[in-house]
């Protein structure tokens, strides 16, 4: 028996997961296909800040994102029932006194005054190396992005609305009249939410998608004493009971999401130029991020227009997704036009 859905959506990283909860918020049906392969979003720091940190600039669209963020996630947690969500302390490791009187400078700024704080810190923690002091980042919140994900397909396994198992492009049937068909399933419309996998999709036809590597690692110091988020060449993230997430690595040419022994030993140093008491690492992880030509994201149709694509937030996508989504969820619904910095078809010839 075949199955009528308004959407079916391939792909439960943040992508595909904010996607479907405006299809939950607006009472549509939908069935979600993801397999085995694990998100770049579960790997992720999960930190959710509004400044490029080393220019001290807004990110990109900044009020708009971050308007929709911070409701959006606190919505989602409330209806789930998991609390993946906390406001957190970030701290930006200053270098030298040009540093700090550029951060003085940028916090002074009317786009940045809400963000950024007027003062320089003092370092009180003998196990930190920041001689040059910090700038205190406001407004930060993290995602913990393995619950957030759990939890997220714990729901859709109780609704019976998750497919466990890789998409297999060979079963669908596009059909201007009947729409979408695969396998047991009949919809509306698809939207594709893979991630880096979608360089593998044979309708996604642009050359315009570039998977980037990265890696995490957790240590434990038990002297380190750290409460903050620290920001130098890298995240240190704390986890509590000692532990410490601290990335990423952004490597251009790698291949597959596996750890190397090359991402662990960059990590390893670029943690001893933050901190210099005993540490030792206990688990090391690799994702694969989407990311763009122009560093925006891709939103809309390619060829046929009920298949959809929703993919490139990058580095930023937590923070990104929650308009996005919404965004997205206009056009396909009610034909309203996507911002041209998002529109995929800017890469159309």
């Amino acid at each position: 028996m075949v199955k009528q859905v308004d959407y079916i959506v391939v792909g439960l990283g943040i992508a595909g997961i904010s996607f479907c909860e405006r299809l939950q918020q607006a009472g549509k049906s939908f069935m979600v296909i993801d397999g085995p392969q694990p998100a770049a979003s579960k790997v992720a720091g999960g930190v959710v800040n509004p400044v490029v940190l080393k220019r001290f600039t807004p990110i990109w669209n900044l009020p708009q994102f971050f308007e929709a963020a911070l409701p959006f996630y606190t919505m989602m947690a409330d209806r789930i029932g998991v609390n993946f969500l906390q406001e957190v302390s970030l701290l930006r490791v200053l270098n030298s006194v040009e540093e700090q009187n550029d951060w003085l400078v940028a916090s002074d700024k009317r786009s940045l005054s809400s963000f950024l704080s007027a003062e320089v810190f003092k370092n009180s923690n003998p196990n930190v190396l920041a001689p040059f002091g910090y700038g205190g980042v406001k407004e930060v919140f993290q995602i913990n992005t393995p619950l957030l994900l759990d939890a997220y397909r714990t729901d859709l396994i109780q609704k019976e609305q998750l497919l466990s198992e890789s998409f297999e492009y060979e079963a669908l049937q596009l059909d201007a009249a009947t729409g979408i068909e695969y396998k047991n399933y009949r919809a509306r419309k698809l939207v594709f939410a893979e991630g880096a996998g979608a360089i593998h999709n044979p309708l996604f036809s642009l050359d315009c998608l570039i998977p980037k590597k990265g890696e995490y690692i957790v240590f434990k110091s038990a002297e380190l004493n750290l409460d903050a988020i620290l920001k130098g060449p890298i995240f240190i993230i704390p986890l509590g009971n000692h532990l410490y997430k601290a990335g990423a690595t952004f490597d251009h040419h790698g291949k597959s999401p596996e750890i190397t022994e090359t991402g662990k030993l960059q990590l390893e140093t670029a943690v001893r130029k933050l901190i210099h008491c005993p540490f030792e690492v206990v688990d090391q992880m690799a994702g694969m991020r989407p990311t763009v030509k122009d560093r925006r994201p891709l939103l809309g149709t390619i060829e046929h227009p009920s298949v959809l694509f929703y993919n490139g937030l990058g580095t930023r996508g937590l923070g990104m997704a929650p308009l996005l989504s919404q965004q997205l969820y206009d056009y396909a619904e009610n034909d309203t036009p996507l911002p041209s910095e998002v529109n995929i078809t800017r890469f159309k010839k």
